[in-house]
């Protein structure tokens, strides 16, 4: 399934920018980040468990947000992607 992770962490402390990078870094280990702040994950439904577990310990709720949206099997007809960064096949092959 497609999940679309989207988060803000507060960077205005050295704390705040470590959290940031390891907020990234977590997803970057799980899907392909298609905006600043915002990955495309495909897993199945034991790994989000798990993705949400490791970036709900990376966070302070009381300063960042997470988010998540469950676009399920059939999100090649549930995004559309316009403008610079070309869109991918998340089952395919990434280009570097």
């Amino acid at each position: 399934m497609l999940v679309v992770v989207a988060y803000d962490v507060d960077t205005k402390t050295h704390a705040g920018e470590r959290r940031l990078r390891k907020v990234a870094k977590i997803c970057r280990d799980y899907g392909q980040r298609v905006q600043c702040s915002v990955f495309e994950c495909d897993v199945d439904s034991a790994t989000l468990v798990l993705l949400k577990n490791k970036l709900l310990e990376a966070i302070n709720p009381s300063e960042d947000s997470l988010r998540f949206y469950n676009l399920g099997n059939h999100y090649d007809k549930k995004v559309q992607a316009f403008g610079a960064k070309r869109s991918y096949d998340p089952e395919g092959f990434l280009a570097l």
